[in-house]
């Protein structure tokens, strides 16, 4: 087989379409059910994108509430103060903080699987197996990534990884739903997926669905996690993922940033004369409103009944 998958990782492979065990070579793969034959890259990666396409039944329950009755807080993330792996001395890759890494599971065991889910070049490898992690990487569409797959049809199996990391990937699924409903299929019971997705961030990539605090919530609840946190992201708000994605692309960041800096400060300084006359125009709220982007932290439960 490909000598870039582990002997591991091909033990959970699956046909993407069926679901069923994989056999070949180095030149092709075909699944032992459907016959759908899958190939490798150039660089070197198994394709194990659909090979055509695949009918998933989704229903949905109408009628019922979206958030617990004791509501929910939509904070901005805070750095746990006794995390379970220490990343104070490793380089923090781009996309993630050390509020998020802070949150990262430390694996269980030496066999440990996790799966960077839309992982591109793979910039998330070290820190995940510095968490004792076995790091299977998934793009769509990437030169760098080990396994090309479709987050709709992952071509894993049932129950595969501890641990499920998505960074802005969410806003580029064309079914969000389904791709929930995939990423909790291959999650261990009690497993933990970690990830962000962006809310005012520009059109970019060919995103689809922008995800609101609700939106996020949403999702993740109708693919059947238990919902931890949703946060805002206080640093990287409206007014800097416009300047640096929309209106000024490819701008040196010293220029982007002062372009907005006096809306930056009259915006505050309006939102804190407003907390004076509303109680609802809490920094929180302000932060919540117009924030980029959302990081979300949820569990799948010990006691699952899987129905795909």
């Amino acid at each position: 087989m490909n000598g870039r998958i582990s002997d591991d990782v091909w033990k959970i492979i699956a046909c993407p379409h069926c679901g069923a065990s994989l056999h070949g070579s180095n030149q092709n793969v075909t699944c032992t059910s459907c016959q759908s034959h899958y190939g490798y890259t150039k660089s070197g990666a198994i394709d194990l994108r659909l090979q055509q396409p695949k009918k998933y039944q989704y229903d949905f329950l109408l009628g019922t509430s979206l958030l617990p009755k004791s509501g929910f807080d939509f904070h901005p993330l805070k750095e746990e103060s006794n995390p379970h792996v220490d990343f104070s001395k490793q380089y923090v890759p781009h996309h993630l903080s050390r509020e998020i890494m802070s949150h990262f599971p430390k694996a269980k065991t030496d066999n440990s699987l996790m799966l960077d889910l839309g992982c591109g070049n793979m910039v998330h490898r070290n820190v995940c197996e510095y968490a004792g992690f076995k790091y299977v990487g998934l793009d769509y569409d990437s030169n760098e990534a080990s396994i090309l797959g479709d987050a709709h049809a992952l071509p894993f199996k049932d129950r595969s990884f501890e641990f499920i990391l998505s960074v802005a990937v969410l806003e580029h699924i064309r079914f969000p739903f389904v791709a929930m409903q995939e990423a909790y299929r291959v999650l261990e019971p009690n497993g933990i997926f970690i990830g962000t997705v962006a809310f005012l961030e520009p059109f970019h990539g060919d995103s689809f669905y922008h995800h609101t605090h609700l939106g996020t919530y949403n999702s993740l609840q109708e693919g059947g996690f238990r919902i931890e946190k949703i946060c805002p992201s206080d640093r990287w708000s409206v007014l800097i993922a416009q300047a640096r994605m929309g209106l000024f692309p490819k701008m040196p960041h010293m220029f982007s940033i002062p372009c907005i800096m006096p809306i930056q400060i009259m915006h505050k300084i309006w939102w804190r004369l407003g907390s004076v006359i509303s109680k609802k125009a809490t920094e929180e709220t302000r932060i919540r409103n117009t924030t980029g982007a959302f990081t979300f932290i949820a569990h799948k439960p010990a006691s699952t009944q899987d129905n795909w």
